[in-house]
């Protein structure tokens, strides 16, 4: 409990294939019915048996933005857990474990132990994971919460395996919920409900039913984490909402598939990470050459390489802004927030429509596998779709101009098969017509041309990217600058400097291209102090800033360890370079997984 009201972290450790996942997830739909905010990271290593994990589940009665800071609850499925993380644990926290074979050693000031007598409350149940479901007992009875709730949620979990798994998970759960109950001390006051229950989902399946609310109906990919997900929601839910799936051999034959689909007239998706969207990149310059729309999405792992395949970055910006040869038009945005990530789709959809032109999103692990809280009044289920212009009325002269040079740069579109409307859509430079100009004599005028056209079209789609604006007050003393999935431990560590009499706001960039350089520019040419926060090594939005304005911070917070930012790695930051000559700060990350 914090002063301010709810705010409290369970941490769940152990090794891989101790079912971790499952504990996780019943404890989040419940909270979730509660009506409590949650935000769960999962640190993991790319180990299917093996290897060490922490799940953390913050639960707030208000909004949570992050992880958080610390943990105040830690279950230890293993000695392992016990030895890593007992020494961050603060007074007041709990940690339970299995006495039957975890040791505790020493115990920080104030950390109350919770022994658990597994053996003897397992009643000779050979289940190896029902230590997990007495766990859960124990959790709730410590937190206050009625068992009726938990037993609900074991029957929901277990539903599928018969009468017998319930009855012995629910046996289960209460035994360690009396056990807890007789022994260990609980919270002063239950926990409290909020206004009405929360859905639950992941960044994942947000770009999944973004795309499903934007009208995609084809989606295909290569499996690679931490893009996964976005396949799995769209297979199970392919066929009752009529959506084509397909998993392909490799990400070259994804980006070349998506484009026939787009270029059939459906809205075609897909995602993958670092090292597929390095394969995908000649096509979407393809897609860019034959002006056809299509989104792609990159969820950001730390690279390069194989790299780290488990772990979070912001790395690929500069691969996003460079993918494909030449010069080309294409949309880059990064959500900054499962939600966002949601109503991103159906925009980019609209754009990439309208200008005729590949678009990209880019998320990352944090988001992407992160399972946050919503309140679904907040999702729209029905957003705006606007396929840009058709033509559908044949020419006069019966005559069709597929790449017909325009005011907008914007030329008449036309679903393949109708007739009148014979082109040719090639991936070479080409004239109006689609005759490819290097089967020709030179016409370095034709090459120009097509050049101008397709750069104008960005002219006239400019206005419709909202420019991003200033979260805080005018006056701050520190502005934080940031893009993608900074913007929610960017938006806490402001409210910790608050705490601490210094006065922050935040700019959080979500459209890379265009970037609207000038309204960026003239707020931070106004601000006192400037600090960018990026989940990088080298600084790439900083290099990116200064390339397209110019314009350079005065300071850098940056992180590169595979974690995510904590508040506090901002909030030490901030204070560091403000009293300091230095312009890099790079927060010291206490030791997951």
């Amino acid at each position: 409990m914090s002063v301010n009201g709810l705010d409290f972290t369970i941490g769940i450790g152990g090794a891989a294939g101790q079912g971790i996942a499952t504990p996780g997830n019943i404890l989040a739909r419940m909270f979730g019915r509660r009506g409590l905010h949650l935000y769960a990271y999962n640190a993991y290593q790319s180990i299917i048996r093996g290897g060490h994990i922490l799940l953390s589940i913050r639960i707030r009665d208000q909004e949570v933005h992050s992880h958080g800071d610390g943990i105040d609850m830690l279950l230890c499925l293993n000695q392992d857990t016990m030895d890593r993380h007992l020494n961050i644990l603060k007074p007041g926290s709990w940690v339970i474990y299995n006495a039957d074979k975890v040791e505790p050693g020493e115990l920080p000031e104030g950390v109350l132990a919770c022994p658990m007598p597994v053996g003897e409350l397992a009643e000779g149940s050979k289940n190896k994971l029902i230590q997990n479901t007495i766990s859960l007992g124990v959790m709730m009875s410590v937190l206050g919460a009625d068992f009726g709730v938990l037993q609900e949620a074991l029957e929901q979990a277990f539903g599928r395996k018969g009468a017998a798994v319930v009855e012995e998970n629910v046996k289960m759960a209460r035994a360690g919920y009396d056990h807890a109950a007789a022994n260990f001390e609980s919270f002063p006051t239950p926990l409290p409900e909020g206004e009405k229950p929360l859905a639950m989902w992941t960044g994942n399946s947000a770009l999944a039913m973004g795309g499903a609310a934007a009208g995609v109906k084809f989606y295909c990919a290569y499996p690679m984490s931490p893009s996964t997900g976005v396949l799995h929601w769209f297979a199970n839910h392919a066929h009752e909402l009529g959506i084509m799936v397909r998993q392909v051999e490799d990400e070259i034959g994804v980006a070349n598939m998506a484009i026939g689909a787009a270029h059939s007239g459906c809205r075609a998706m897909c995602a993958t990470s670092g090292g597929g969207f390095a394969l995908m990149t000649e096509a979407i310059g393809a897609a860019s050459m034959m002006e056809i729309p299509v989104v792609y999405i990159n969820v950001m792992r730390a690279g390069p390489s194989t790299g780290v395949p488990t772990k979070t970055e912001q790395g690929d910006l500069w691969q996003a802004l460079g993918a494909s040869q030449g010069d080309f038009e294409r949309f880059i945005v990064a959500p900054v927030n499962c939600l966002d990530a949601y109503n991103t789709v159906p925009e980019i959809f609209n754009l990439v429509d309208k200008a005729q032109c590949p678009g990209i999103i880019i998320s990352d692990l944090l988001i992407s596998e992160g399972t946050f809280n919503v309140d679904p009044d907040l999702v729209d289920l029905q957003p705006e779709i606007n396929r840009g212009d058709f033509l559908v009325d044949p020419s006069p002269n019966g005559t069709y101009l597929r790449y017909k040079d325009t005011e907008s740069g914007i030329s008449p579109r036309v679903v393949p098969g109708y007739e009148g409307f014979v082109h040719t859509v090639a991936t070479d430079e080409h004239d109006e017509d689609g005759v490819i100009i290097s089967d020709e004599f030179t016409h370095p005028h034709k090459r120009r041309k097509s050049v101008e056209k397709r750069a104008r079209k960005f002219q006239g789609v400019v206005a419709d990217v909202p420019a991003p604006s200033l979260e805080g007050p005018a006056d701050a003393e520190v502005t934080l600058l940031g893009w993608g999935s900074t913007y929610g431990v960017i938006k806490e560590a402001i409210e910790i400097l608050a705490e601490q009499g210094v006065v922050a706001n935040q700019l959080p960039i979500k459209w890379i291209a265009p970037l609207h350089g000038d309204v960026v520019e003239d707020i931070l040419s106004s601000a006192k102090k400037v600090i960018l926060v990026e989940n990088n090594h080298s600084g790439q939005f900083a290099r990116y800033l200064r390339s397209e304005t110019g314009y350079s911070p005065d300071g850098h917070i940056r992180k590169y360890d595979g974690e995510p930012f904590m508040p506090h790695h901002v909030v030490e930051g901030v204070l560091e370079l403000m009293k300091t000559e230095e312009s890099i700060y790079v927060p010291y990350q206490e030791i997951i997984v």
